[in-house]
């Protein structure tokens, strides 16, 4: 790598150079989607979660995350969420995409996120980073005829727009931390009234949920569908499927969880498509301390972290579970220890049977009698995303 390839933060007059980078990379945009990208961007370059690589006076690479909270357990766990990573395709396989990414990682830790996510391009420079799966964004097309069929006429639903940004974060959050959801995004709310607020958004409110959906190539998709009662889940549903007569097939982001899954009579179709992101543990105590676990889990291990990019996770720590809360505390003990490297703590933290990561040659040695006991406290619904950022 060249002597002059340094780490900056990226600055207004550096966008030209970023927006160059990011075409070679993705592509060129119209007018009016460059307007909002320089927008958005600025908000990131304001609260300095936008890294550069620079050579010379040219910007070469960057890289930015989103301040996100994530659902973990039922609770949320404050998230980087990395996006809009680039390099230009002359500097890649030299370390730069590496040494964007290494900042990234380091501001995200100084700013206090306890976990970072991101949709891989590619998932070998994130492995190396300490990266792992951590769950998917799962589309399923269901027959708009069935929906249709479901009932719950006597559920009261409404037309939503921006004004009910707030109460669509509210039943949100009450039922992903009722349901114990793993995966989920929460957005700031100007952003949710944004999207209420967009041309293609049909938005629908109930008393305990509500539906987000639209027109995509021809079909109807749902963005979002959230229920607390089988009337609701009923009712959203029909809405939906109420456009048979035109569109025949529904697609629709939701966890493979769903109970929409057991009340439709036809199976969805079986070309599910599944987008998989990758989790990041960067703060492991504040990650535990800020999970959520399985309330009826009781646990004490020690575990013995290897962390080869974020020196502040290596060593020893005794994990403790009780009560649905976890914590993490520095032990001197010397006995054998759960082994972990980042890879690893992140797929148990995913809720990855230990099984499988051991298997996986990411967990080593510990007691096999605490396998169990461990799983059981990180177990949990499928971890899910519905949206790509």
């Amino acid at each position: 790598m060249a002597d002059d390839l340094r780490l900056v933060d990226v600055q207004t007059e550096h966008l030209d150079d970023v927006l160059r980078v990011r075409s070679r990379s993705f592509g060129l945009m119209d007018s009016g989607s460059r307007d909002e990208w320089l927008s958005n961007n600025q908000v990131f370059i304001d609260d300095r979660r936008m890294l550069g690589v620079m050579d010379g006076d040219e910007l070469v690479a960057s890289a930015r995350y989103w301040p996100f909270e994530q659902w973990w357990g039922g609770r949320k766990v404050r998230m980087a969420g990395v996006a809009g990573v680039v390099v230009a395709p002359e500097y890649r396989g030299r370390g730069v995409g590496s040494m964007v990414m290494r900042g990234a990682l380091a501001r995200a830790v100084e700013q206090g996120y306890p976990l970072s996510a991101l949709y891989p391009a590619t998932t070998v420079i994130y492995r190396h980073l300490g990266y792992e799966f951590g769950g998917g964004r799962f589309r399923y097309t269901f027959p708009a005829a069935e929906l249709r069929s479901l009932g719950g006429k006597e559920v009261s639903v409404r037309r939503a727009g921006p004004a009910d940004a707030g109460r669509f974060l509210e039943l949100a959050g009450q039922l992903h931390s009722s349901g114990r959801s793993n995966g989920p995004l929460v957005w700031p709310e100007a952003k949710v009234a944004e999207w209420l607020g967009e041309d293609n958004s049909f938005c629908y409110l109930a008393e305990d949920g509500f539906v987000v959906y639209g027109w995509q190539n021809g079909k109807l998709r749902v963005e979002e569908l959230i229920a607390g009662s089988e009337a609701t889940v009923r009712a959203l549903w029909s809405i939906v499927g109420s456009g048979s007569s035109i569109s025949t097939d529904v697609e629709a982001y939701i966890s493979p969880d769903d109970p929409a899954h057991l009340l439709i009579a036809m199976e969805a179709d079986k070309h599910a498509v599944i987008e998989h992101w990758m989790l990041r543990v960067l703060d492991a105590p504040a990650a535990i301390s800020a999970r959520g676990f399985a309330p009826g889990a009781s646990l004490e291990v020690d575990l013995e972290l290897d962390d080869s990019e974020l020196s502040t996770n290596t060593g020893r720590w005794h994990l403790s579970v009780s009560g649905g809360s976890g914590s993490l505390t520095r032990v001197e003990s010397t006995g054998d220890a759960l082994r972990l490297g980042s890879r690893g703590l992140t797929a148990l933290y995913a809720g990855t049977p230990l099984a499988s990561v051991r298997k996986a040659g990411l967990a080593w040695g510990g007691a096999a009698a605490d396998d169990g006991a461990i799983d059981t406290a990180f177990s949990g619904s499928t971890a899910y995303m519905l949206d790509y950022f």
